[in-house]
């Protein structure tokens, strides 16, 4: 019998439960539109670049600046978050972010496209990297993979919301009230976040010291566990942070995983359109197709994870479909069932890979490193969510093949997968 399934077992779980039905439905809401704010751009592609004039060069250099300024910024969110606090630092991000993704819909030329982008992922860098942060210090690690993959579905769950909305706004609110359809997907889509953002600043505990629906008992056990944990860390200190050699190769995969993750998330769209769908509407619901199987495919990867107490094969695998479905899509792009199947296949392998991998950095940082080690990590590896997009916008400008980029990033994902496997078993296992 699994340890998590015996009876010894039973109140660890139920204070498990009982902290997930509180902190969760919040964070994963707000974490959609999070990500729904980060991709949208996607599909307002095709009317925006029509109407502003944007290359594909312009469109992808836009959308990889939200990363570079993602990566500037990650880790002095995250020390503010250390500062101020997790509820008030969070509800701070998500109003400004809400207020500036709703400004794109005054977008009229490059400049303001790319400063406006820039200006978000300096409000977002915090925001994934802090409730990591978050959720570190309330649940063990024997329970994380799976909680992670809950709180990470909001990633696929943009697609599956995100998809049939934006296509839907696009093509239903286009030219009415004198603007256009891309403009009012902003508008929609922008505003709720602010709400949220109260809703945080109101509802967030800061640490589970603070909350009266746990018994003292229950802290107690927790504190005693986390306290075990740390123990056994090698990472306390920024400078361990930035000397250990397994960190960087963490920066390496995590690389590999965000080219999965944002190849989908930003050119999805256009290659369902470059296999010949035409409307915006049908895009939208074809695009939550791959968004739908990687939410169930996470969630199982992540529960199999936890009750085999495994990490690196549980990350291999699906950075190698995700390897595998973008080389497809990029092998036959005018071929819709090709499109589609390797689309599917990819959006499985990517949306598992974000929450599995995000088990291997807590074995390593303890402490006042945790906090800013994640951030550096989740920075570093931001770079490769400017290079998805810009590469491809910039390759299929440059050259007559429009999968050649898709191939490249196929290569470059399944050397991600490779250097999993030199991470030591023994550390990111779960005891």
């Amino acid at each position: 019998m699994n340890t998590l399934d015996t009876p010894a077992a039973a109140p660890a779980h139920a204070t498990s439960a009982r902290i997930t039905w509180r902190l969760m439905p919040l964070l994963l809401v707000c974490y959609l539109f999070a990500h729904l704010d980060r991709i949208n751009i996607g599909f307002a592609k095709m009317q925006m670049s029509a109407d502003l004039g944007f290359s594909d060069t312009v469109y992808g250099l836009g959308a990889g600046l939200f990363f570079i300024a993602y990566a500037l910024f990650g880790v002095p969110s995250n020390l503010a978050l250390e500062r101020v606090g997790p509820r008030r630092w969070i509800a701070t991000l998500m109003v400004t972010w809400g207020l500036l993704s709703t400004a794109m819909m005054w977008v009229q030329e490059a400049a303001g496209f790319y400063a406006l982008r820039f200006l978000l992922g300096v409000a977002e860098a915090g925001f994934f990297p802090g409730i990591l942060v978050v959720l570190n210090r309330w649940y063990p690690a024997r329970r994380r993979a799976q909680i992670t993959a809950l709180f990470a579905i909001a990633v696929p769950l943009a697609g599956v919301v995100g998809g049939p909305l934006s296509g839907g706004i696009l093509q239903a609110f286009h030219d009415q009230g004198g603007m256009r359809g891309w403009q009012w997907m902003f508008l929609i889509e922008g505003l709720p976040v602010v709400l949220l953002g109260l809703m945080v600043l109101k509802a967030l505990p800061d640490n589970f010291e603070q909350v009266a629906w746990l018994t003292a008992d229950q802290k107690h056990a927790m504190h005693e566990e986390m306290a075990r944990e740390e123990r056994h860390k090698p990472i306390d200190s920024m400078r361990g942070l930035l000397g250990d050699a397994h960190v960087w190769l963490l920066v390496a995969i995590y690389f590999a995983v965000m080219l999965a993750v944002n190849t989908l998330a930003f050119w999805m769209p256009s290659l369902i359109h470059g296999a010949g769908i035409g409307s915006d509407g049908q895009v939208g619901l074809l695009s939550a197709i791959p968004y739908l199987a990687g939410c169930l495919f996470m969630l199982g990867c992540g529960r199999s994870s936890d009750r085999h107490r495994e990490r690196r094969w549980h990350l291999c695998g699906p950075l190698l479909m995700a390897a595998a479905g973008i080389a497809l899509a990029g092998w036959a792009p005018d071929n819709a069932l090709l499109v589609m199947s390797g689309l599917v296949v990819a959006g499985m392998g990517a949306s598992a890979a974000l929450p599995m991998f995000w088990q291997l950095p807590p074995a390593f940082l303890a402490g006042g490193a945790q906090a800013a080690g994640i951030a550096m990590i989740s920075s570093f590896g931001s770079i490769a969510s400017f290079a998805a997009p810009y590469l491809i916008g910039w390759m299929r400008d440059s050259t007559a093949s429009p999968g050649l980029a898709l191939q490249v990033l196929a290569v470059a994902i399944v050397l991600g997968a490779a250097l999993v496997m030199k991470v030591p078993a023994g550390v990111v296992n779960p005891k």
